[in-house]
């Protein structure tokens, strides 16, 4: 037996509920590999996965997690074999598929990857997901001909998962970063991490009639959409891109085609769930190699399985700064 953060349906009033259970190995979903977890995080999805369920929870009960780092414990697959150590992200694992608030899981050997040199299993969560995706983005950016010294750098929802590692990886190469916020509070925080300017969510969170406004930004992060990524899209140099990463301001983009036209701006769509093994490994690789630990460490907020029902109500309310480090062990 083991514990698990295990989310129930209530059948007559469609009502959910989170609370810490134990439960047996014969209980794991089908997989080739199982895991002895030891670290997991909190995003966006694992809110709504503990919570309401969002649509992306099928079948209950279930244990949510989209991540989760730990030591292989048995293996049916040549690729890993016990004590290799693992990460997983994406993949629908915690939505669809057990995930990772547990102490143990077990899942495809597809779906995982080697953890790389330079990077324990901690470590690795305080970059979960959401730093996965903010490397991906800056991947993606400096693909597309970003380079420092072309100019700052926007960062949206600088204060959330994705935001507080792309301000630091963002800085650590050399960029000078703009971290937008609508929490005055976070401002000292984000300039630890290297953010050399704050914007205030206010300034920057309305679309005008103009399609286009000053040349501003030489790249963008974008977590937010909406009206702020409508806003932002008026204000790229010419030819530089925008990474769209997320959407707490909301799905629809009431923006026109003009920047595309006019300025050669570049609207890049970033995937983390199926990203094909070959440039996971990649993005893993550079986070182990240019994100600081010490500005990672300096996101960290800890938390054990118990806490994940609050944690999961908060992240959805826009309450949780930084990267929530699980412990389930703990």
């Amino acid at each position: 037996m083991f514990k698990a953060l295990v989310v129930n349906k209530d059948d007559e009033s469609g009502k959910t509920s989170a609370a810490v259970e134990e439960i047996s190995e014969d209980q794991l979903p089908d997989g080739d590999v199982t895991v002895a977890v030891e670290y997991s995080t909190v995003n966006y999805k694992d809110g709504l996965c503990i919570g309401p369920g969002g649509g992306l929870v099928r079948n209950y009960p279930h244990v949510p997690g989209v991540d989760f780092a730990g030591t292989v414990e048995a293996s049916d697959d040549d690729r890993y074999k016990p004590g290799d150590k693992v990460v997983l992200t994406g993949w629908r694992v915690g939505e669809g598929h057990w995930g990772g608030y547990a102490q143990k899981a077990r899942v495809k050997a597809d779906w995982l990857v080697p953890l790389p040199d330079g990077l324990d299993t901690r470590a690795a969560m305080a970059v979960g997901t959401a730093g996965f995706t903010a490397m991906l983005s800056v991947m993606a950016l400096q693909d597309h001909g970003l380079n420092p010294g072309d100019g700052p750098v926007l960062v949206t929802g600088a204060a959330g998962g994705v935001g507080s590692v792309a301000v630091a990886l963002l800085a650590s190469l050399g960029h000078e970063v703009a971290g937008v916020t609508g929490r005055p509070e976070t401002a000292d925080y984000l300039k630890g991490l290297g953010a050399s300017q704050i914007v205030a969510r206010e300034e920057i969170n309305e679309t005008v009639k103009r399609p286009l406004e000053a040349e501003t930004w030489a790249g963008c992060i974008d977590a937010v959409g909406g009206a702020m990524l409508a806003r932002v899209l008026g204000q790229m140099k010419y030819g530089t891109s925008v990474a769209a990463v997320g959407l707490a301001g909301g799905a629809g983009l009431p923006a026109t085609v003009i920047p595309f036209l006019l300025r050669g701006v570049n609207l890049l769509g970033i995937d983390s769930v199926m990203q094909p093994y070959e440039n996971r490994v990649r993005a893993w690789q550079r986070v182990a190699t240019d994100l600081p630990m010490d500005k990672l460490e300096a996101m960290v907020v800890p938390a054990t399985l118990a806490d994940l029902p609050q944690l999961g109500a908060d992240i959805l309310r826009g309450q949780v700064k930084g990267r929530v480090v699980v412990d389930v062990n703990g």
